[in-house]
This record gives structure tokens, sequence and C-alpha cells, in this order.
């Protein structure tokens, strides 16, 4: 009953913890809307039946997400000087590159880190040939740019998720 109740029981607390922290309020009211949301959030997913996840490393997750930050912060200013000194000989473009990740939680967590990082954005993939396109601001070296994606993301995320 417990396990129908609550399928997923830390969806369930992080989505209570997010209402109670958006709602900026512990008062009875708010705290019980926050509660049916969170049994309403855990079960939905449950309905989802999403694949069990398997982490080989998940001590390389701490490792990959404090290189994510740091990248986040170097892209930050990098995009800032784009913007706020404009050079003829940089431009923005897109990029193909094939992929060896076929896990869906990776490929997922890689949109995400590519997405996030100012300056690229995850605009495909093909699943058929494995082959990511992705956008990026300020396109110098095309060859860096894959470079960077599958030694500081794909391949931690290989190891992580295979």
């Amino acid at each position: 009953m417990l396990r129908w109740i609550l399928p997923h029981p830390l969806v369930s607390a992080g989505l209570f913890a997010m209402w109670l922290l958006l709602a900026e309020s512990l008062q009875p009211g708010p705290a019980l809307v926050g509660l049916v949301v969170a049994l309403v959030g855990g079960r939905a997913l449950a309905l989802l039946q999403p694949e069990p996840v398997r982490l080989r490393r998940p001590g390389l997750m701490l490792k990959l997400a404090g290189a994510v930050l740091v990248d986040v912060a170097r892209s930050n200013l990098a995009v800032a000087l784009v913007v706020l000194k404009p050079r003829p000989e940089r431009h923005a473009g897109f990029i193909r590159m094939p992929l060896a990740l076929r896990d869906p939680h990776a490929l997922a967590m890689l949109a995400c880190i590519l997405t996030a990082t100012p300056g690229t954005a995850w605009v495909e993939f093909d699943v058929e040939d494995g082959e990511l396109l992705l956008h990026v601001l300020d396109l110098v070296d095309e060859a860096e740019w894959i470079r960077i994606v599958k030694e500081r993301y794909e391949q931690p995320l290989l190891e992580i998720f295979s």
C-alpha cells in the first residue's frame, strides 16, 4: 500500500521541498497543496514506468559536475565578451559530431550540460547515425569543440552510464 502511495519517495520529497521553497511559506495551506503535488507527481512518474538508471561510477558524477560548473562560468565570461566586443573573425555555426553515447539517460544528461552552457545549444540528435547537431555562438575551431564535448562530457558519461 505504501509503495502505491509513494512509488518514488525521493522524487516526491524533492517536489515537496521545491513547492515549499517556491511558496516561501510553511503555513498549513501551502504545505498541504505541496503534499498533494508531491504525491501526485510521484504517482505520475510511476505511471510512466521509466527504465531504471544504472550508474557504474557515481563518484565520477561529482567530478563531471565540477567540470560543468567551471565550464559554465567560463562560457558566461566568453559570451559576455562576444556580446560586448564583437570581432569579425568570430562567428556562430553548427557542428555535426558522432557520439558513442546511446543510453537515453546519458544523452539527456549531455543535452542538459550542453544547453545549460552559455554559447552552446543541443539542436538535434539522429538516433540512427548517433550524430549530434550542436549550435555554437563563437565557433572558431570545430575540431576543438568536438574534442571538448567528447573528452570532457561524453567520455565521463560513458563511464557513468555504461
